[in-house]
């Protein structure tokens, strides 16, 4: 059969983040593959408790993993590198990055004991390199980290540009402008396929500039009485680079609270980006700046739990506190499902006196993401024959997909994670499904979503969990004191009955139910305990907890 040219996404379609995208070029059934990104989402709290990230489940190509040439990289955002240092060993290919993504990588990595390094393949700006049947160029895109990047993915059936995350902005603060000469160059050498970003595909007209945010934070700390504390994300090191000019413009000090920010400040220094901006002080000096003479750049934009300003909101910071007066700008947005997050930071801030400022009130924040109007001027630039709308929730990618045909492409083709997509030869669609989902880290540990100990969590966190201890002598009669122990129980029923007595009366009449012959089984015993306190306690309370039972034979 001929060679095809198929896209597979195990992450970032129908959801924000967690992006990591499949080339394949071959014959149907031996093909080689192309791995871009491998990026992380943010656990649901209350649906994986105790989990601090979800990754792609990449059983598929872990499969393949022989025919797997290099995974590239097209920027430092955790939703596209972020998972690297957890899967790269599975696969162990070649990765290729542009300085600033190999740098915080690397920076990642090494900030992590007992990581071990992952050889990384540098490639410059607007480079190429090979890798097997694909030949890859990154073509400089705008977005809110430095050095985001387009792909244009060359292969003997054509060349596919994989969008990855961009906006077009005339004035980034860092770095250049979507390289439009380019673009336009690859539509008009013929370009089979755009991979494209969704993300704000409802919004209307053009994003406003990287720059114009940069004038209304210059504004805003000139005239602050007091402190100013800005939360942005960690990695916009543009925005970070704007907080320190308008500080300094204010003759202000810039006092850097959170970790990841310093991350990546410090790789910002390393590679230039922050040419020029002076020392930022650490949070150990914040006790004797005046209150007008102070600047904090903090951590937190998502109400992160540990984070700056989460700590700072509930007043558990070691060395920073906000009194009445000083002013929080919010310099970001609320990711979709951390709503309830910040909302609790913000109004925590409010409720003690700090003035929060968002985009409310004025240009604060920009997104790094396409509105309607870009993406029509990238249509025409490319002039794709088949476009697949990704990165974004259903309703993003069908308002991008709706898009592309009112501007004249001539197939649009929309799926979600696990869909095989044919892009040529044509017609192009679904020609397949492989596995997909998610795993997740517990800890140091990567493993299945759907693992034992996270329903155990969930079941403690939403009915508790009882134990109950006896010894059993042979002949069938317990033998000790029953040791009944609640967690997440209420210690007393709603007629004020002791629980804990309750469940030991309970045990004591559940084994002397049992006839003697079945009492001599420790298993028929516990499995009787068990049965008799789940079902009384939910009579009591109205809720199922989990229920421990450890009979010993004496």
């Amino acid at each position: 059969m001929a060679d095809e040219l198929v896209f597979v996404p195990l992450g970032g379609v129908g959801e924000i983040g967690m992006n990591l995208a499949l080339y394949g070029y071959g014959p149907p059934r031996n093909k080689r593959w192309l791995m871009v990104d491998c990026g992380i989402g943010f656990a649901d709290a209350a649906a994986m408790p105790g989990v601090d990230v979800v990754l792609p489940d990449v059983s598929f190509i872990e499969e393949e993993r022989r025919n797997l040439e290099a995974i590239v990289l097209t920027h430092a955002h955790e939703d596209h590198f972020g998972g690297v240092p957890d899967l790269w060993e599975r696969f162990q290919v070649p990765v290729f990055a542009t300085p600033f993504t190999a740098a915080l990588l690397e920076a990642k990595i090494a900030g992590d004991p007992g990581r071990k390094p992952i050889p990384v393949e540098t490639v410059p700006l607007g480079g190429r390199f090979e890798a097997g049947p694909f030949r890859v160029e990154f073509v400089t895109m705008a977005h809110s980290i430095p050095e985001p990047n387009a792909l244009a993915i060359t292969t003997p059936a054509g060349t596919v540009v994989h969008s990855g995350d961009w906006k077009l902005d005339p004035d980034p603060v860092i770095g250049a402008p979507t390289d439009e000469k380019r673009l336009r160059a690859i539509g008009e050498a013929g370009c089979a396929a755009l991979i494209c970003d969704s993300t704000n595909a409802l919004r209307d007209g053009l994003s406003p500039s990287e720059g114009e945010v940069a004038a209304t934070l210059r504004e805003m700390i000139a005239k602050a009485p007091n402190r100013v504390a800005v939360t942005c994300f960690a990695s916009n090191l543009a925005r970070i680079r704007s907080i320190a000019e308008a500080a300094a413009a204010a003759e202000r000090n810039v006092v850097v609270v959170g970790r990841a920010m310093q991350r990546v400040i410090s790789v910002g220094r390393a590679t230039g980006y922050l040419d020029g901006v002076p020392e930022f002080l650490d949070d150990s000096h914040f006790g004797y700046l005046p209150r007008d003479k102070t600047v904090l750049l903090c951590t937190g934009s998502q109400g992160e739990f540990r984070a700056a300003l989460t700590r700072i909101a509930f007043g558990n910071h070691p060395t920073i506190e906000l009194a009445p007066g000083d002013q929080v700008i919010y310099s970001a947005r609320m990711i979709p499902g951390n709503e309830r997050a910040v909302g609790m930071v913000l109004n925590g801030l409010i409720r003690d006196g700090i003035e929060v400022i968002t985009d409310r009130d004025g240009l604060v924040h920009v997104s790094g993401h396409p509105r309607r109007g870009e993406l029509v001027q990238l249509f025409d630039w490319l002039k794709p024959r088949v476009l697949v709308p990704v990165h974004g929730e259903a309703m993003h990618m069908q308002a991008n997909a709706e898009l592309a045909r009112e501007n004249g492409i001539a197939e649009v083709v929309s799926g979600f994670n696990g869909d095989m997509f044919r892009l040529v030869p044509g017609p192009a669609g679904i020609v397949d499904q492989v596995r997909s989902g998610r795993l997740i880290r517990d800890g140091r540990i990567v493993t299945d979503a759907a693992d034992e100990a996270i329903k155990a969590r969930r079941r403690l966190a939403q009915a508790g969990i009882i134990t109950v201890a006896f010894g059993l002598e042979p002949g069938g009669d317990i033998g000790s004191d029953i040791e009944v122990e609640l967690v997440g129980v209420p210690d007393t029923g709603p007629d004020g009955e002791d629980m804990a007595d309750l469940i030991l009366d309970i045990a004591e009449d559940a084994v002397g139910s049992l006839p003697r012959a079945r009492r001599r089984s420790s298993e028929q015993v516990r499995e009787t305990v068990r049965r008799a306190v789940r079902k009384q306690v939910e009579a009591v309370w109205g809720k199922k907890p989990g229920v421990q039972v450890f009979v010993i034979d004496l």
